[in-house]
């Protein structure tokens, strides 16, 4: 009877061991996936100075719309870091989200001032650099895609039963994905030089 007991018990323990490192490794894939979006963003923030810094001397009439594109990028890459700390953050996630739609703005912005200057269109730096943001900004959007499945995914292991009684005792928190509310927004900037 002992014995009964006691392999019960057992397979309880070995049950729970189970759950509580399939919610790790969930938990673990949504951190891997957000460091995707981070290698891509940094990426996209990396190339922005350059962008700006080209456009200068063409556009130095338009000194207010590149200083917002420098304001919004510095704005993004606080959000980022934020986001990094805890990808499961919810409040963190939205700054983000909001820092970036602004950030998209603000370059949209940009490049439909800079149809006004046939030069700044020729320039083959910043050709380059546009070419190098939209294939940034085509990376960013598999990156978000592919965190928000693992993000999807962490969060119904978790909040399936009888996941959730220990998702709950051990502080497995929801994490949060990664939107663009704006469908206007959710297109990259249209970079045409």
């Amino acid at each position: 009877m002992e014995w009964i007991i006691l392999a019960i018990v057992a397979g309880v323990v070995l049950f729970a061991i189970t759950i509580y490192n399939r919610l790790v490794t969930g938990r673990n894939r949504v951190k891997n996936a957000f460091a995707q979006i981070d290698v891509q963003l940094t990426r996209r923030y990396d190339l922005i100075p350059n962008l700006v810094e080209t456009a200068k001397g063409y556009m130095s009439h338009e000194r207010e719309t590149l200083e917002a594109v420098v304001n919004a990028r510095n704005t993004a890459v606080a959000g980022l870091k934020a986001a990094a700390k805890d990808p499961s953050d919810p409040a963190a996630m939205k700054q983000l989200a909001s820092a970036e739609q602004g950030l998209s703005g603000a370059l949209g912005r940009m490049f439909a001032l800079s149809e006004a200057y046939p030069d700044l269109k020729a320039n083959e730096n910043m050709m380059q650099l546009s070419e190098e943001l939209t294939t940034t900004e085509n990376k960013v959007a598999f990156a978000r895609q592919a965190f928000n499945d693992s993000v999807m995914n962490y969060n119904t292991l978790r909040e399936s039963f009888p996941n959730n009684l220990l998702a709950g005792q051990f502080r497995f928190r929801a994490a949060e994905m990664l939107e663009i509310e704006d469908e206007s927004k959710r297109e990259a900037p249209k970079v045409s030089f």
